[in-house]
């Protein structure tokens, strides 16, 4: 008898009753920390239902993993979850996109005998890891800082001759996270509002204030917006540029990708893809996530301020405390067990990064932000076979960012409540406004 016979999906009537961190629209209140503890303390590995909600369909429900081990354990171990069977995002792609899908590489596993899939995983990793050298990288370092100093300033300035507020993430942030990967990219200067475009229509698609108008699809259900169908203008424009960058080659990270001969032309605009929606939104939603933890913190800014400790060690406690990226998903390969639940192949399993990052278990008083928090093994930027090839040029940006804002905002003081994105998916701001130094 197969496990998915018998799944053991109601927990017993004594037991502490399940909270649900699925539906999208709890984490515009805030990330659901209770109900994270509830889960890891009572039911680590929780079976959630998956209702429909905002108008996108009902889908089969999934296990929610919430301790730290268990995350990790996941993460590494892709031969028992993978991310081919049914790619990484908690919603089911349609089945005839499923194939489409799989082309990226974050919806691929590692190659193992007997394993799932086409063994591309770590042929494209190589392929991208030749672009994403630190030594390119660094060489940014000194266009960020510019960009972050006048950005900051421009927005002082703006609030000034204002009402004395500004809004972090429009005036400073979205451009900031913007520009530095158009610059990494290649992107020409006119063309990169597009890449803010394509970010907030595939990340924002669960939120009414960022969504594109949705497109029905041949059953009436909206198209999703990760489909084929959907990314059409995306692709075009990769396939546009790439041809460019081949006549017209640049120190940059498309016209490594596009010159080399082993990269088909359906994994280059995959790449684009990936590069510009991961690439641009982790630090789109980490940067302004840590001035806010370090507004709730005021001790911990004045130490950042002060040099008590570097913006290069600060980054990743502020990752800890506001990760970007909430929860991904992978599928059972195999009938098996995790914390002492029984999970049936083909059942979907999530991880949830931002509770992972506050168990209790691994971290002393997580939710104390402590900027100088040592070890500190979060997995903002994933763990195993999928850990973030980025992470070098995000942890710039970052620190560049966070060095720039203590030398323009001596205090940190909150104008209005941030307004967060509708999502299960990115621990997002939508505007985080601030008071201008007098």
């Amino acid at each position: 008898m197969s496990l998915r016979d018998t799944p053991p999906h109601t927990p017993p009537v004594t037991a502490v009753p399940v909270p649900d961190v699925f539906d999208p629209r709890r984490y515009a209140q805030g990330v659901p920390y209770d109900r994270y503890r509830v889960l890891r303390d009572h039911h680590p590995v929780a079976w959630q239902e998956e209702p429909a909600v905002l108008g996108w369909p009902a889908g089969p429900g999934f296990w929610a993993v919430t301790r730290h081990a268990d995350v990790v354990r996941v993460l590494k171990d892709a031969a028992t979850y993978s991310s081919y069977l049914g790619a990484t995002q908690i919603r089911d792609p349609a089945p005839d996109d499923l194939p489409f899908i799989r082309r990226m590489m974050l919806n691929q596993d590692p190659a193992r005998p007997g394993g799932a899939g086409p063994a591309d995983h770590g042929r494209l990793r190589r392929l991208v890891s030749r672009a994403f050298t630190p030594r390119r990288i660094e060489r940014f370092e000194a266009r960020v800082r510019e960009r972050a100093r006048t950005l900051l300033a421009d927005a002082v300035a703006g609030a000034r001759a204002g009402d004395g507020t500004f809004d972090l993430v429009t005036a400073v942030t979205d451009d900031y996270a913007l520009l530095n990967l158009a610059d990494l990219l290649g992107v020409p200067p006119a063309d990169r509002g597009l890449l803010l475009h394509w970010t907030r229509r595939v990340i924002g698609y669960q939120d009414p204030d960022e969504a594109a108008p949705r497109v029905p699809g041949p059953d009436g259900a909206p198209l999703d917006p990760r489909s084929p169908a959907m990314l059409g203008d995306m692709f075009a424009y990769a396939g546009s540029l790439a041809a460019h960058k081949r006549t017209h080659p640049a120190d940059d990270v498309l016209t490594t990708l596009a010159t080399d001969p082993e990269l088909t032309g359906p994994e280059l605009e995959m790449f684009f893809f990936l590069l510009t929606v991961a690439g641009n939104d982790t630090v789109r939603s980490a940067a302004p996530g840590g001035l806010l933890q370090l507004a709730h913190g005021p001790g911990e800014y004045a130490r950042l301020r002060a040099g008590t400790v570097t913006a290069a060690d600060a980054v990743d406690e502020l990752l800890r405390s506001h990760p970007p990226v909430l929860s991904f998903r992978r599928t059972a390969a195999r009938d098996t067990e995790l914390a002492g639940t029984r999970i049936a192949a083909g059942d979907k399993v999530v991880v949830f990064h931002a509770s992972a990052h506050h168990d209790e278990r691994v971290f002393t008083d997580p939710h104390r932000l402590d900027l100088s928090r040592s070890p500190n093994p979060h997995v903002a930027f994933g763990d195993g076979p999928h850990v973030c090839l980025g992470a070098h040029f995000a942890r710039l940006q970052l620190q560049v960012f966070y060095e720039e804002s203590v030398r323009a905002l001596p205090a940190l003081r909150l104008a209005a409540p941030p307004r967060r994105l509708v999502s299960h998916f990115i621990n997002g701001l939508k505007s985080l406004r601030l008071e201008a130094p007098g």
